[in-house]
């Protein structure tokens, strides 16, 4: 089912907005917008409350001529990526960058600004690799395990669904790894994900063989085989240039997610 951007913003926000993590409080009308598969002027309204999010829409939409940031191209562009990325242009990146994030991280700013340089585009993978300050935090002993889960879990990923089970998905996805140098994409492992609450979640006839994206501890929909490619892209791209970061990246930019 083709579902419109509006609905795509749900199934990939839901996941940390329900653990209290990144948008409006009310988490329990996002997910019954994502269940009922309503789009309605209140449902924009929660969107434009995720103040992590919503801008990148605003950032893709606006070097495009797209008149909604919930155009289902914008939102695929942010959450899994498409081929408006690479044209939204390093300038126009780079000035949002300022407006939204110079004030707030200060001395720090010039590695984001490396981040746009090396190729950075609006992608969630950019926002998490090199926005957050997780990644600084993995040359900390006490806090690495707990960043690389962070990192991996706000990610969005990809994996196989195995089977069924009740609300719950058994799901093979690849996790993120770190050596004590540098982030990969490791070996295959098996995990249990959420796809509905009580029976009724956003993707219909999930099924033992779809390829799936996943957020936190959610499936958040089902991946075609051009969407897989651009994720992993997308993902690799922005792995690579945090690897090149983790050096000086500051352990403490406490940002909107």
């Amino acid at each position: 089912m083709v579902v419109d951007g509006a609905q795509m913003f749900v199934r990939y926000a839901y996941p940390p907005n329900s653990r209290g993590s990144c948008g409006p409080p009310d988490s329990d009308a996002l997910l019954h917008y994502g269940q009922s598969g309503v789009t309605d002027q209140g449902l924009r309204e929660l969107a434009k409350g995720f103040a992590g999010a919503f801008p990148y829409l605003e950032l893709i939409a606006g070097a495009h001529g797209i008149p909604d940031p919930l155009d289902a191209r914008v939102v695929e562009a942010y959450w899994v990526g498409n081929s408006l990325l690479d044209t939204v242009g390093i300038s126009t990146m780079g000035n949002s960058m300022e407006d939204r994030f110079r004030a707030r991280t200060g001395r720090q700013f010039p590695h984001l600004v490396e981040g746009v340089l090396a190729g950075g585009v609006p992608h969630h993978s950019f926002h998490v690799f090199e926005i957050y300050p997780w990644l600084g935090l993995l040359r900390d002993d006490r806090r690495y395990s707990t960043a690389l889960n962070v990192l991996d879990r706000c990610r969005i990923r990809w994996g196989e669904v195995l089977a069924i089970t009740g609300d719950e998905a058994v799901v093979k996805s690849r996790p993120l790894t770190w050596d004590g140098t540098s982030l990969a994409v490791g070996e295959p492992v098996v995990e249990t994900a959420k796809y509905a609450v009580n029976g009724t979640g956003f993707i219909a006839g999930l099924a033992a063989g779809d390829v799936v994206s996943l957020h936190w501890d959610w499936v958040c929909d089902r991946l075609t085989p051009h969407q897989l490619q651009q994720l992993k892209h997308f993902t690799g791209r922005h792995l690579k240039i945090a690897n090149t970061g983790v050096e000086h990246r500051g352990a403490a930019i406490a940002l909107e997610r």
